[in-house]
């Protein structure tokens, strides 16, 4: 093993002056590192108020070639290029220091801290005589950098920690429920099964480009592998952003959503489990069969245990927020129902599960039961304030791509991976879209048209997860390249392929300007729809708002009928209540479990939320009914439906 030479960075800046107190430059310098602190913080909150700026204006201007994340990474990329270029050096001083061979400790790594002993005095002060300072790792110095550089890249960890959890729970709290199960088959395919084939098809095809390389023995066929897992998941923010001003049709809107949604959430444990088939199972690196299946197996448990965590979290905040009287203070709702999200993150990730998968079916719970037992305050305030946290960290991590192309050091350019990268991620989607899309239409109804399966494809656009997993280890060169080119292909799908979105849209003739009338209807229409279709068919016919039971996955129906019979009834106020569905021989627990604001309101009073109710089955024989009630539907005409619905018999 050849010596290696650990290169310690002294973030200490030391005045040239003969001072007598030492406290006294300790507190020059911990203010120079606030200021350097302060100056990188002012940097990123004005490029982000030069992106909000900027977006006014195009909205204003209604210019539709360069959309907002677009505008982040530009911005982001000419502030990285100021710093990095014309950044003054910071008076920091630099102690080479290199390990006796006699030296403990693990030779594969560098050590964590070092402890460094200086046996005089410095700066002519009695106090620091035959002192010990401990100096942190920071990592491996590529070139001479200036402090601001430093300052200017953040630990990868917060990321994962602090900016993805908000993305990626306001996704699941965001999500248009009734779409995502009516379409949850297709969206599960794409998702699970295309996300899987996509990074196993770059990744095997990306082995073949690296072996073009002169020194091809550096890549290992788990290396490219890991480079498919974190390519291949979407975050086609731009696209959605478009499609909703334009009102493209609900199904396209939810399969683009859905899916990137979901594949977030796979990328992270596919990579993961390629991460666990390297270090635990496998002994050589290359294919063993019970190595795969070993890291197969943690993938599924990884996966499904992540899940439950972040449901029992969401069902947990439900029953809380139903059987106390916290929504009497709004404030402390609201404080709770955050806490609590933020909690299922970390619960999975201390238990080395995927905190992004919990968070991910947290926001889905919260939005679906929750939701429904919160104050008004409160429903307004959290729908508002994680929007705007999803918002803020969407543009500060494409502000960062930006600048961390020129202000990270860690960045190892090689064309022909490059090259080779931005070849198979475009293959890669087509590999997850179109076998996928024929597979599906054999049995799919409406099947998938082929602009729709262009749109998708198109809307392959890489984001956040990919540059996060890229960013969180870049010990080595591979790593390192592996971010380079991940960098550049985020880059470049946001700016060029986002800018071509709506062009494409109109090329492609994808119906727009529909309105979503289903996701407008209320509540009681719902119910009445799936309780007596017959007397409703009528309605529907003049309403143009009816739908059929071939609609919804056949899972869906499955689903919405036990979650409307049981789930709801359990976890919010709604009704029908416990008491009317679980049998007799229940009606102790079901009592127990009933709060006296079901058993006194009625159904027409129940609070509703977005479209929590959306997905319930049409099938309406399995429906059990209470007492009459009378039920209004008010048609597009202005006039009023009103009949008795009835116990079945």
């Amino acid at each position: 093993m050849k010596s290696s030479v650990l290169i310690i960075t002294c973030v200490c800046l030391v005045n040239e002056g003969n001072a007598d107190n030492f406290d006294i430059l300790i507190d020059t310098k911990e203010n120079s590192i606030h200021r350097l602190d302060s100056l990188n913080i002012l940097i990123y909150c004005s490029l982000l108020a030069l992106t909000v700026l900027t977006i006014w204006i195009f909205k204003f201007r209604r210019v539709s070639w360069l959309n907002e994340t677009g505008l982040a990474v530009i911005y982001g990329l000419i502030v990285g290029a100021i710093i990095r270029f014309c950044g003054k050096v910071s008076p920091s001083t630099h102690l080479h220091v290199e390990a006796e061979k006699s030296a403990r400790y693990n030779d594969s790594l560098p050590p964590d801290n070092l402890y460094i002993h200086f046996p005089g005095i410095l700066n002519v002060s009695a106090v620091t005589k035959d002192q010990i300072y401990a100096y942190k790792f920071h990592g491996q110095l590529i070139r001479n950098t200036n402090e601001i550089d430093l300052k200017a890249t953040f630990d990868p960890e917060i990321f994962f920690n602090i900016i993805l959890p908000s993305i990626i729970f306001y996704a699941g709290y965001s999500l248009k429920r009734k779409y995502f199960f009516r379409n949850l088959g297709t969206i599960l395919t794409f998702a699970i099964v295309g996300t899987t084939l996509s990074s196993l098809f770059i990744g095997l095809l990306m082995y073949g480009f690296v072996q073009l390389r002169p020194n091809h023995t550096s890549f290992t066929f788990l290396d490219t592998l890991y480079f498919g897992a974190l390519i291949s998941p979407t975050d086609p923010l731009t696209i959605l952003a478009i499609f909703n001003e334009k009102n493209v049709d609900v199904n396209l809107y939810a399969l683009v959503f859905g899916e990137s949604v979901l594949n977030d959430a796979v990328a992270i444990v596919l990579s993961g489990a390629i991460q666990n088939y390297a270090e635990y199972y496998s002994k050589t690196g290359d294919f063993e069969t019970h190595a795969f299946l070993h890291a197969l197996k943690d993938l599924c448990v990884i996966f499904f245990l992540s899940l439950n965590i972040g449901t029992f979290m969401g069902c947990a905040t439900s029953l809380m927020t139903k059987f106390t009287r916290v929504r009497e203070f709004p404030l402390l709702e609201t404080c709770l129902f955050v806490l609590m999200s933020y909690s299922t993150f970390l619960i999975a990730e201390v238990l080395q599960l995927t905190g992004v998968v919990a968070v991910l079916f947290c926001g889905i719970c919260q939005a679906h039961y929750t939701y429904n037992n919160l104050s008004e305050e409160s429903r307004v305030r959290t729908k508002q304030l994680f929007e705007l946290l999803n918002f803020i960290a969407e543009n500060f991590t494409f502000c960062y791509i930006g600048v961390s192309m020129f202000s990270f050091e860690k960045h190892h350019f090689d064309a022909i991976f490059i090259i080779g990268g931005f070849i198979c991620a475009a293959l890669g989607r087509a590999v997850n879209v179109y076998p996928l899309s024929w597979l599906l239409n054999l049995g799919r109804k409406p099947k998938l048209p082929w602009n729709f399966q262009h749109m998708l494809f198109f809307a392959g656009l890489r984001g956040a997860m990919s540059f996060a997993l890229a960013i969180r280890n870049t010990v080595s060169k591979e790593r390192q390249t592996m971010l380079t080119c991940t960098s550049l292909i985020v880059i470049n799908t946001v700016i060029f392929q986002g800018g071509a979105a709506n062009y494409i849209l109109n090329w492609l003739k994808i119906p727009t300007g529909g309105e979503d009338k289903p996701e407008q209807l209320t509540y009681q229409s719902i119910r009445t729809d799936a309780e007596n279709p017959e007397q409703c068919n009528i309605i529907h016919q003049n309403t143009g708002a009816g739908t059929k039971k071939n609609d919804k996955a056949f899972l869906a129906r499955v689903w919405g009928n036990f979650d409307s019979r049981y789930m709801k009834p359990l976890l919010t106020n709604s009704r029908p209540t416990l008491i009317e569905t679980l049998p007799k021989c229940l009606t102790p627990l079901s009592r127990i479990l009933t709060t006296t604001e079901q058993l006194t309101q009625s159904n027409q009073s129940r609070r509703i939320d977005s479209d929590s109710d959306l997905c319930i089955d049409d099938n309406s024989q399995e429906i059990r009914r209470n007492s009459i009630n009378r039920v209004s539907i008010r048609l597009q005409d202005g006039y009023v439906a009103s009949y008795k619905n009835y116990e079945q018999k």
